[in-house]
């Protein structure tokens, strides 16, 4: 059986706002689990028109609760725009609360438009910043950094996406 994931971008549509976005998102979640899906995805899509929200570790907490089986990710946290601490807190807190169901999707995307880059601080980042900071982030997960994760978990699987021109 080869295994199937969803990716799910909180679409708004002319009639529903944010709220019923994500419960569309939420409810699309269950209804994988129950047709067997093996992963749903959530993503960060900053100021992109028709997207209800760019937070997906804060959706995928109410996701979590709302399944029981299928494993949870993002596709994708944007490295530009976060800390590599802040990231593997923020999945070490998922994997915490759903233990072998969270997963790290990771792009590099500086954000959809100038507006959305200057707010989020970030003009230019390098593959060679995205290595320094996946290594960092993993030294997190593993429990080799000199800063202590917490909580501390098992390590969350971590997958680099790849757009435009590849990873």
């Amino acid at each position: 059986m080869i295994p199937l994931s969803l990716h799910d971008r909180s679409h708004l549509t002319t009639d529903t706002d944010s709220r019923a976005a994500f419960l569309r998102t939420i409810d699309r979640a269950q209804r994988a689990e129950a047709l067997g899906y093996s992963r749903f995805w959530t993503a960060e899509h900053h100021g992109v028109p028709g997207v209800a929200g760019s937070a997906p570790a804060v959706l995928l907490v109410a996701i979590g609760h709302a399944t029981s089986r299928i494993r949870i990710g993002a596709g994708g946290v944007m490295l530009p725009n976060h800390q590599p601490l802040v990231v593997a807190e923020q999945f070490a807190m998922l994997e915490a609360l759903f233990p072998g169901r969270a997963d790290l999707g990771l792009g590099r995307s500086l954000g959809f438009v100038r507006p959305v880059r200057e707010a989020l601080r970030r003009e230019q980042y390098t593959v060679e910043d995205m290595a320094d900071d996946i290594a960092e982030l993993t030294s997190y997960l593993l429990g080799t950094s000199p800063v202590t994760l917490m909580p501390a978990v098992a390590p969350v699987p971590m997958f680099v996406l790849a757009t435009g021109r590849g990873a």
